[in-house]
């Protein structure tokens, strides 16, 4: 009978929730409870596999501050160092319980009336590995303003162990570069591409990072660093949050409190506003009624379990991780058609699942404010005729509209 009537609600809900109401068993709704759980735990777990999440130093948490604190940068005599808290990478994402990535200012250095700049950040919070185990690329995120004319020389260097260095041309990544975008170089380390002035250098011991922009001719120069980090390395959400049992748990956790909270938040304000119109209603039929309405999110879960299990394995660079605008263009086209695609069939699937569950309540709203689903009822005292009326259709779905909305944002508000 239980999952006779749970089948029902999907093809026949009328007829199932004049069965449940009654016979109203919390049992229907505790399975699908726990068929929603399994079903977020192994979409949670397929898509945790696959998307694997760029590793920065600085961290996530940390935030790029290398390029939001002109306090640690030096430069060549005449040179000014400040913070530009005007032209910035927006970064609207918030990571990993971390600022926003790129945070709100980016570091500026001008001087007039020279023909080259030096740059140098001394302070990596110790030593940085670049080595084969460690990080496989430094990403920085430049604009020079001033001049108009493109640098003639541009030179990258790691600073290593006992003064030695690494050496790199960097010009060819700014003769394309305009003063109204942001230059947004990928510069791979440990590679042919780089030489050394020192066998003591030490790919595993990076200390410091200086560079150096030399221009044909004299003039006043205005150069904004807004991304500085070295990535490259990418872990998934498993492997984030500890491995699959921690990863697991959590996901479970993520599962039951949505449920949960819909479940016990819709009946509550349905009840309230039922009771408010001169509904005759009680408790527990309402509540059983809406458990089964909750198969609507089984069925989303399903979907999204289809959706996540078909997606291509995903590397997500930091820029994208921090929304950062363009950053989707540094993933390939498929893999951003893939994206695009999936989150197209989820957003549509909310919105289907969103006004099916409005409809079930519409139903439950008259199906429970009826006479004869009343009478089914615990024994309550009626002060008038209009309390055993049926609520109108429209009525109906104005008591589901305005409960469902209540619920999104009181859910919203308490699940963050």
């Amino acid at each position: 009978m239980v999952v006779g009537n749970i089948l029902k609600v999907i093809y026949a809900p009328q007829k199932a929730f004049k069965n449940i109401l009654q016979n109203p068993q919390y049992l229907g709704a505790f399975i699908l409870l726990i068929i929603f759980v399994a079903l977020q735990v192994s979409y949670t777990y397929v898509a945790g596999s696959n998307q694997y999440l760029e590793i920065t130093n600085p961290s996530a948490s940390q935030g790029d501050f290398w390029a939001q604190n002109a306090g640690l940068w030096q430069a060549n005599p005449g040179v000014m160092i400040s913070n530009n808290t005007v032209d910035y990478i927006n970064s609207s994402a918030t990571l990993f319980g971390g600022p926003p990535y790129f945070g709100t200012n980016s570091v500026e250095f001008t001087a007039s009336n020279v023909s080259s700049i030096r740059m140098e950040l001394k302070n990596l919070n110790g030593t940085v590995n670049c080595g084969p185990d460690g990080f496989k690329n430094i990403n920085l995120i430049m604009k020079i303003v001033t001049p108009d004319v493109k640098p003639s020389n541009v030179s990258l260097y790691l600073d290593s162990l006992n003064a030695s260095s690494f050496y790199y041309d960097l010009t060819s990544s700014f003769s394309s570069s305009t003063a109204s975008d942001w230059n947004n170089i990928t510069i791979p380390v440990d590679t042919s591409a780089w030489s050394s002035n020192s066998a003591a250098a030490s790919w595993e011991n990076i200390t410091s990072i200086r560079m150096s922009f030399t221009w044909p001719n004299s003039s006043d120069v205005d150069m904004r660093i807004g991304g500085l980090f070295f990535g490259g390395l990418y872990q998934n959400y498993v492997q984030l949050y500890g491995g699959p049992s921690t990863f697991l748990a959590q996901a479970a956790l993520s599962g039951v409190a949505p449920f949960i909270f819909e479940w016990i938040i819709l009946t509550a304000i349905m009840y309230i506003l039922i009771k408010m119109l001169k509904g005759n209603i009680t408790w527990r039929p309402l509540m059983v009624a809406i458990g089964f309405a909750m198969i609507t999110l089984v069925i989303q879960a399903i979907i999204f379990l289809a959706v996540y299990a078909t997606l291509p394995v995903l590397y997500l660079p930091i820029q994208v991780l921090a929304h950062v605008s363009g950053g989707l263009n540094l993933l390939p086209a498929a893999t951003v058609d893939a994206i695009n695609t999936a989150n197209l069939i989820t957003n549509v699937i909310l919105i289907i699942v969103y006004l099916w569950t409005i409809a079930l309540g519409a139903i439950i709203t008259r199906d429970i404010t009826a006479p004869q689903a009343a009478a089914t009822q615990q024994p309550v005292i009626i002060e008038s005729s209009s309390a055993t009326s049926q609520f109108s259709w429209v009525k109906s779905i104005l008591v589901a509209v305005a409960s469902f909305l209540a619920t999104l944002l009181i859910i919203g508000f308490l699940l963050g």
